[in-house]
């Protein structure tokens, strides 16, 4: 999801000095924010210096112009962007400590034979040492990064090969870049052991084809993508300082964990994996290294709160079972004396590993519980999460903070894994949609007019939660109403500043940048993702046809068409009727309208837009059978959709 976003509009250049408005708009913050946020710092022990030793731990050598360019020139990674010091009336205390902790980058031994390089990309990449080479663990998001950071480590640890891949889990910051750190033909060649999770490529490509255009738009509010970098934009994500935006790739595992636990012995060094399907992903694992005392974590656990619910959209998370991965965890690795994960920095000693893991989980098993209690006693999803706050013991611990997932969403996130949507209050069962919704709500509040007035009284007071549902309506109602969109990117400006999750404070900081400039130019680039698509399931492709039918235009069209692919020896028959598009893995109707003969590999490309429709069914480089215009009409009955639509106007 993350490569396939293409360039939104290029990030002003910020003055953190300025107490104006700063060029992309943001304004100061308020008093009341600046207010809030010292309330914040005085609550935690912000002087608890441990996880900045341990971040600094192990230092071999840090890069000072981590600075990585995409195929076109542009910028995908810069770590010299972000600033340090103290923190700014303008970010949440909590979340600027974590930034800073994030901002910690370079090459780190983390245990003999074991070294990690974070900072590089959204992920850490661990090098672990085998008896030919390097195992390497999550070869982060982007090819250009993965490059960068490998050249880094052979420039300071030496010239060492590949010598095995693990992918700990389907999210693409954990496999994206792997061509940038093997080719495939190379892979092939030393035939290179590729370890992943059971179903790993089936998770990994599908949320990406079927669902990615949407979730790579959220993911432009979610990660900030066009904020400048500075003390009144983006800071971090909490996990990470974001993904690169670069190009991104995928390998076929050769070896599947499927149970725990699995013993395996890889390039010499001895594994012991456990296999955590619908955790943090649907796909995942994690591994204990006995002769190391060492265990990375994935995912599972890191050093903040997860998502049970991300806000680029994907399928909720249950927090039951991945309380229970974390006890087993503890059970199966329990004498573990080094821990490192996928994100952040390791943790030495068992003592305080031991209290990490128990507090995750105790964190996700909390918010999983309280929820169902007050869920069992009537309340809500929007009133559970205005009451469900980690008990003391938990939300001191910094890794526990909701610096990328919260309480409050996460709360919402189980309500919606048991109970759906709906919160059982007929109101809420079939509601006007937005903007018919929101015309009623200006009418009701007399006019713009009055309504401006009762917003801009609800921001002097410093009641932006408020303001933004009241502003939201007029911006809905009246989307030409500069005045209402100024004030409502004012609105989301103090918002985002308070906020403690970067997720959060991008959303707000992102909205308020699109209702100032607008949205993006481009949406999805399916061809950064040709090298990935490529090792999809074909009926992933087809599933997503699907999905694009257009069902006014082929409203009355009965159709059978043959696709056959003949490089990899699969054929498909797709039917359409009633305005529903349904495929077959079957040999070819011989009463189908039109057959295609074609590769995957240029299928793909005429589906991603990189060679022509009408070019390529007109040219020599496939065979079909039967009327080329009718499939011509069969394909424009597909929508386009590029990932521009409107979030935060109509």
């Amino acid at each position: 999801m993350f490569g396939a976003c293409a360039k939104e509009k290029a990030a002003p250049v910020f003055d953190p000095g300025d107490s104006a408005p700063d060029v992309a708009g943001n304004t100061a913050p308020t008093a009341e924010t600046a207010s809030n946020n010292a309330e914040v710092a005085a609550s935690l022990p912000l002087s608890d210096e441990q996880d900045f030793e341990d971040a600094r731990r192990g230092l071999v050598a840090s890069d000072p112009d981590l600075r990585v360019a995409g195929a076109d020139g542009a910028l995908v990674w810069d770590i010299p962007a972000y600033a340090d010091g103290d923190a700014p009336a303008s970010v949440n205390p909590s979340l600027w400590r974590q930034a800073k902790l994030n901002n910690i980058h370079g090459l780190f031994k983390v245990a003999e034979g074991i070294h990690q390089l974070r900072g590089h990309d959204l992920a850490n990449m661990t090098l672990i040492d085998g008896d030919t080479g390097w195992i390497v663990v999550d070869p982060l998001t982007a090819k250009e990064t993965a490059q960068r950071a490998l050249a880094f480590a052979r420039k300071h640890l030496g010239d060492k090969p590949v010598s095995a891949i693990i992918f700990t889990h389907s999210h693409i910051d954990h496999f994206g870049g792997v061509l940038g750190v093997l080719s495939a033909e190379e892979a092939a060649r030393r035939k290179v052991p590729i370890i992943a999770p059971e179903g790993f490529v089936d998770e990994a490509t599908s949320e990406n084809i079927i669902a990615g255009i949407t979730m790579g738009r959220r993911s432009l509010l979610m990660y900030g993508r066009p904020l400048p970098r500075g003390e009144r934009g983006h800071v971090g994500s909490g996990l990470g300082k974001g993904p690169a935006f670069g190009t991104i790739g995928i390998l076929p595992p050769t070896a599947i964990v499927g149970e725990t636990p699995t013993e395996m012995t890889v390039d010499g060094v001895n594994f012991v994996f456990q296999n955590a399907p619908g955790s943090e992903a649907p796909s995942e694992l994690t591994f204990y290294l006995p002769d190391h005392k060492t265990f990375c974590g994935a995912e599972i656990v890191s050093h903040n709160m997860h998502n049970l619910y991300t806000l680029r959209g994907a399928k909720v998370r249950d927090a039951l079972k991945w309380a229970g991965y974390i006890d087993e965890i503890i059970e199966l690795f329990g004498d573990a004396e080094i821990y490192f994960g996928s994100h952040h920095w390791p943790i030495w000693g068992n003592a305080r590993i031991h209290d990490f893991l128990e507090k995750q989980r105790d964190t996700y098993k909390y918010i999983h519980d309280q929820t169902l209690r007050l869920a069992l006693l009537g309340y809500t999803p929007r009133e559970i999460a205005e009451q469900v706050e980690l008990p003391a013991t938990l939300r001191q611990s910094f890794a526990n903070r909701g610096y990328y997932g919260t309480t409050k969403h996460n709360a919402k996130a189980v309500y919606q894994f048991y109970f759906g949507w709906y919160d059982g209050n007929p109101a809420n069962l079939d509601p006007l949609p937005p903007a018919e919704a929101a015309a009623k709500y200006v009418e009701l509040a007399g006019g713009a007019s009055n309504l401006m007035r009762n917003a801009q009284s609800a921001y002097d007071q410093g009641e932006y939660r408020w303001a933004a549902e009241v502003l939201n309506h007029l911006v809905f109602a009246e989307p030409g109403d500069e005045d209402a969109k100024s004030l409502l990117a004012k609105v989301y400006d103090q918002l985002g500043y308070q906020a403690e999750s970067g997720p959060w404070r991008d959303s707000y900081l992102t909205a308020a940048f699109e209702l100032r400039h607008g949205g993006p130019d481009a949406g999805i680039e399916l061809a950064t993702m040709l090298d990935m698509l490529r090792h999809a399931p074909l009926d992933r492709f087809l599933i997503g046809m699907a999905a694009r039918l257009d069902p006014e235009k082929a409203a009355g069209e009965e159709m059978l068409v043959n696709l056959v692919f003949t490089d990899v020896g699969a054929s498909y028959v797709l039917e359409l009727k009633n305005s529903v598009l349904r495929h077959y893995a079957r040999d070819p109707n011989p009463d189908a309208n039109v057959t295609l003969k074609i590769t995957k590999g240029l299928f793909l490309q005429m589906m991603a837009g990189t060679a022509g429709l009408r070019e390529t069914l007109f040219g020599d480089d496939l065979e079909i059978e039967g009327s080329k215009l009718d499939l011509v009409s069969f394909f424009r009955l597909l929508d386009k959709p590029d990932g521009t639509f409107n979030i935060v106007t109509p």
